[in-house]
């Protein structure tokens, strides 16, 4: 007899490259994951991994093996969700949604309390951050993510697809430094790089007169969290390069200036991705189309 529990850990250990994490995640000891494993593959007589002191992987028949048993989990989560789709639109179960450090706590978060007071049966579990969530190994419904890859397996659907990148800096910071007059300009004054891993994005690019440019800028101050750049650039510490979303309204309350407004920015669409069709649920649904209505309604602004 299969426990589900084993074929989930064996999914998640796959999808993860060991035990820890799958441990880790489940809230259990490796150990714990390692013995559900061996009785997983006592019911099939195969081997599923080789394991070695330093590493781990899939044998050959490990391999052949995981597509089905992902399919089998996600029969059962399709079937979950039909019983969460219960008459007059209601919604209930967990939606597990990640998004970008700043749109998430600043524009997106109050737009998820309305909706869940909306869907009072529904659990939302949010993670705000810019290290980009896997939508294929990391247990995540679905992500809001500024021009999503173009994976094959991908359902990106389209929140803000006009949505660019601009320049801003507070009032302060203008006073202080002046303001630049050309992107070439940015070259002389302190600029706000974000970060992602060990790499600097210190090249912004801007369409300008129809054609592509890249300015390579420079700061002694470089953020790995784009909500963290937002408010040094409140702070009047520099200039930063955001998505318009994010600095929206700080820029109609004027606590920070929009520079070059004649210089195109970096196109910024903002979509919520799902790793399947299959995902797209009556929860996922209604939620892109509660969160698209207040994206149009910025747009139209």
């Amino acid at each position: 007899m299969i426990r589900l529990d084993d074929l989930g850990l064996f999914v998640r250990s796959a999808a993860l490259g060991g035990f820890s994490g799958a441990a880790r995640e489940a809230d259990l000891l490796p150990g714990q994951v390692s013995a559900a494993i061996q009785r997983l593959e006592r019911a099939l007589d195969v081997r599923l991994f080789a394991r070695s002191t330093r590493s781990l992987r899939l044998t050959a028949e490990g391999e052949r093996y995981l597509p089905y048993a992902q399919e089998a989990l996600q029969a059962l989560r399709d079937g979950h969700e039909r019983l969460r789709s219960m008459p007059g639109g209601a919604l209930n179960g967990m939606l597990q949604i990640a998004a970008p450090s700043d749109f998430g706590r600043n524009v997106l978060l109050p737009w998820l309390a309305a909706f869940r007071r909306r869907h009072p049966a529904l659990q939302l579990r949010l993670v705000f951050s810019d290290q980009v969530s896997d939508v294929f190994r990391e247990p995540v419904d679905v992500a809001f993510r500024y021009s999503p890859s173009t994976h094959a397996s991908f359902i990106a659907l389209p929140l803000a697809p006009a949505n660019r990148r601009v320049l801003v800096a507070s009032p302060g910071y203008l006073a202080r430094r002046g303001t630049p007059a050309s992107v070439d300009q940015l070259a002389q004054h302190d600029c706000l790089p974000w970060t992602r891993g060990e790499r600097a994005h210190d090249q912004w690019t801007f369409v300008e007169d129809g054609h592509r440019r890249q300015v390579r800028v420079r700061g002694s101050l470089q953020a790995g969290d784009g909500d963290v750049a937002r408010r040094l650039a409140l702070e009047g510490d520099g200039i930063a390069y955001k998505s318009w979303l994010d600095v929206r309204d700080d820029v109609l309350a004027g606590r920070l200036v929009r520079l070059l407004p004649q210089v195109q920015g970096e196109p910024a669409p903002l979509h919520l991705v799902c790793p399947h069709r299959k995902q797209f649920s009556p929860a996922v649904q209604q939620l892109h189309a509660w969160v698209r209505e207040r994206c149009d309604a910025l747009a139209a602004d």
